[in-house]
């Protein structure tokens, strides 16, 4: 079949233009006078009201304690697996689907990946998988989970909710307290979406966000790690502003920390843009509603909205009957100036992760062969 009918579709539904991005960011509220405001107090750096606010802000629509505004994602991930106690020579278990962040954040810790299964609803980390993984290859012992094959501690768990999809996180987290790992949270993409009625990045002993330019809401870059624990996020926010010991004029570091801290130009845009996320998730429902007219046809179906999930609606996917009408489908996508984009390569396969324990991956590579990201832009 020719894709030459949904191309057109998709081009008529975001104006028609020339090139349509893939997700370009939304700037009609108080994004300008906020940054002006920023200028005009000439507090740009790490130190000023707009970090502040935003931090309080993240924390409560999140439903948790506290939260430490950061740089990315990524180093939001980092610090938080620290926390979590992650070090040299321990493993995280975390999923082979997701953007090699995830996986860069464990190693960043000197720890190793461990790749297990998704599930095909969610294209999330899989409980069943999780499960069988525990219990066919750990031990527990006085202090922790062991991997009885690699002879090293599971210090943490990570399960990242892809586009914003949440996965099934209330029953990997009582899986990990049976075995004494903790949970992690990779809500990066998944600001605004609710499993159950809760917020993503609330389940586990920590959540990480990003505010990247592609994201829900954008801080340009950004990034923030939260928690149900106050004494954590206030940990996070210590050692991403490089373990400085409070002083009115001394430069006092007590431990090894980061210069991981969001600056306040960067902060004064997420809170102008936090302002608006209900509507644009709004939006994105009614840009989602237009798609499922356009995608009837059977051989380009849009991905459902799991179960329990009230999604933000980040990112829509489709899913290709297989893996030779997905590189078609993006090919001619791509040379008709409408940005689509395949979903991740899984991290199994890449160089510095290939030698890293995983499970059989059925269902992700599945999806790897399938699954690509339409236009999901909107206006407010």
């Amino acid at each position: 079949m020719s894709f030459e009918s949904i191309i057109a579709q998709i081009k008529t539904l975001h104006a028609d233009q020339d090139f349509t991005p893939l997700h370009a960011p939304c700037f009609s509220g108080n994004e300008q006078a906020y940054l002006a405001d920023t200028i005009e107090t000439t507090f740009v750096s790490s130190v000023g009201a707009y970090v502040d606010r935003f931090e309080k802000e993240i924390a409560t629509y999140t439903h948790t304690r506290k939260a430490a505004a950061v740089a990315n994602g990524t180093v939001a991930l980092q610090v938080a697996l620290r926390l979590a106690g992650v070090t040299e020579g321990t493993e995280v278990i975390t999923q082979a689907l997701t953007f090699v962040a995830t996986a860069n954040a464990i190693a960043y810790n000197h720890a190793s990946p461990v790749f297990i299964d998704v599930d095909r609803d969610t294209m999330g980390m899989s409980p069943a998988a999780l499960s069988d993984f525990l219990e066919a290859n750990s031990e527990l012992r006085e202090d922790g989970c062991y991997n009885r094959s690699t002879g090293k501690k599971i210090a943490a768990c990570m399960p990242m909710h892809t586009f914003g999809f949440m996965c099934r996180i209330d029953e990997i987290v009582a899986i990990c307290d049976k075995w004494q790992v903790a949970v992690v949270e990779d809500a990066a993409e998944a600001l605004g979406s609710t499993y159950k009625g809760q917020s993503a990045g609330s389940f586990g002993l920590m959540g990480a966000f990003s505010f990247n330019g592609n994201k829900i809401i954008t801080s340009g870059g950004g990034g923030a790690v939260v928690s149900a624990q106050e004494g954590l996020a206030e940990r996070a926010k210590y050692l991403t502003t490089t373990a400085k010991v409070p002083h009115r004029w001394e430069y006092v570091h007590d431990e090894l920390g980061y210069n991981f801290r969001m600056p306040n130009l960067n902060a004064a845009l997420a809170c102008a843009q936090l302002e608006r996320i209900e509507e644009i998730k709004e939006a994105k429902r009614v840009l989602l509603k237009d798609y499922q007219q356009i995608c009837s046809d059977e051989s380009v179906c849009l991905k459902p909205v799991p179960e329990d999930t009230d999604w933000n609606h980040w990112l829509i996917a489709v899913e290709l009957d297989h893996l030779e009408e997905r590189n078609r489908f993006l090919q001619e996508t791509n040379d008709a100036g409408v940005m689509t984009r395949p979903i991740w390569k899984l991290l199994s396969g890449l160089p510095m992760y290939k030698d890293c324990q995983r499970d059989d991956l059925q269902n992700s590579t599945w999806l790897e062969e399938r699954i690509v990201n339409i236009p999901s832009s909107v206006k407010v």
